[in-house]
């Protein structure tokens, strides 16, 4: 039977991280793979999450099975980071395993509500989002949302496809910090898509995978709030993966608006059996760690402090790669990069321009040209800028 299997493509990522650790070029700079990393190449363990997890190991005394939806005080705590004020009759929520969980959560309990639902979503967007709805045999329809010419979000053709969606659609949505492209709407943008949002009835699925990583923690979450504030039904994914550097805890939430108690108390049920059914009970050291934090003063505050010194950080990249660029091309064409927010910015090369820049210059970055802030640090930003402009970009 198993030789039946037909072969799967290969991850364009996963087979960048192969490809560079295989070049044997000194200098060579990875600016692929969607991960932080400090000015050394290293994804740290953030100080309080050591904190926590050193209280965990000294108070835990089981390893039973805990809450189907996980324990009701991470949920809490992280829904309260996302919402500001969580609206408890409204909301439901489960844990996830990571963010990636909480996306096909979502899709699945739209589904289960809408058997007919099509899904829109950004062109660009992040891969797995079109991975897992082709895997699913979910209908999708993408929406114009990045203008190769301006580096910036084309905002009017954005606005003329998500009107297209209908009562009972998911409109996908990036909380901030967009991926690939690091191009975020503007809280006056956001107001324009709830009102198309309230009109037609579907309802916004909102990715919110790196909040605190572009304006701070509760700026990145202007957009999410207003839409919560707004809309009878929301569904948002949130991942603990950045912010809180747990990336291999696979720590996530899935929250869901409802219009009211009685909605609420059926899509809790709902949540509870998809975890039941894909994974049963969710992971919980992560979840432990995140709620430790977020409950404790103190570790709050410290955890607070460097994620902030991370933002800053990739800020200070931003605005060094735009003023070497801006320096060596003797134009302006590359101040998008500063203005971008998160990780990523999408510089809008070709194909083959990526090409030249990994074969001639050791520098790997998505096909797409999707290049990590966070794997540069102040000594390789001016040879990235001197291999843009040679490369012709």
């Amino acid at each position: 039977m198993l030789s039946n299997l037909k072969p799967q493509a290969p991850d364009k990522i996963l087979m960048l991280i192969e490809e560079f650790k295989g070049d044997t070029r000194q200098g060579k700079i990875d600016l692929g793979v969607g991960v932080y990393k400090d000015p050394n190449g290293v994804t740290p363990v953030m100080r309080a999450v050591k904190e926590a997890e050193k209280r965990i190991w000294e108070s835990q005394t089981s390893k039973a099975y805990t809450v189907l939806a996980g324990e009701a005080d991470y949920r809490n705590a992280l829904a309260a980071m996302v919402l500001g004020d969580v609206p408890a009759d409204r909301t439901a929520s489960v844990a996830t395993v990571g963010g990636t969980g909480a996306i096909r959560q979502a899709l699945e309990l739209a589904r289960m509500a809408n058997p007919d639902v099509t899904v829109y979503v950004s062109d660009p967007t992040w891969p797995n989002h079109l991975s897992i709805m082709k895997f699913m045999g979910l209908p999708f329809v993408e929406y114009r949302y990045f203008d190769n010419e301006t580096r910036g979000v084309d905002f009017e053709a954005m606005k003329a496809d998500i009107a297209k969606a209908g009562k009972g659609d998911v409109v996908l949505l990036h909380g901030c910090c967009h991926n690939p492209t690091g191009a975020n709407l503007t809280l006056d943008q956001w107001q324009e898509v709830v009102a198309i949002l309230e009109k037609s009835g579907a309802i916004p699925l909102i990715d919110l995978a790196y909040q605190g990583f572009g304006d701070g923690l509760d700026a990145d979450a202007q957009g999410t709030r207003l839409v919560a504030s707004r809309l009878p039904e929301v569904l948002i994914a949130a991942s603990c993966s950045k912010n809180f550097g747990i990336y291999r805890e696979r720590t996530g939430l899935l929250i869901a608006l409802t219009e009211n108690a009685e909605a609420r108390d059926l899509t809790q049920g709902a949540m509870a059996f998809l975890n039941r059914q894909n994974f049963s009970f969710p992971p919980d050291h992560g979840a432990r760690v995140v709620s430790t934090i977020l409950t404790d003063d103190g570790l709050r505050g410290d955890w607070m402090a460097e994620l902030e010194e991370i933002r800053n950080t990739l800020l200070g990249l931003r605005d060094q790669l735009a003023s070497e660029l801006r320096s060596l091309s003797d134009s302006d064409r590359f101040d998008f990069i500063a203005r971008h927010r998160g990780m990523f910015s999408r510089l809008g090369a070709t194909p083959e321009q990526v090409q030249t820049l990994k074969q001639e210059s050791g520098i790997y970055m998505v096909g797409d040209s999707r290049l990590n802030i966070a794997g540069l640090n102040r000594d390789t930003v001016p040879v990235l800028a001197r291999a843009i402009v040679e490369a012709g970009i």
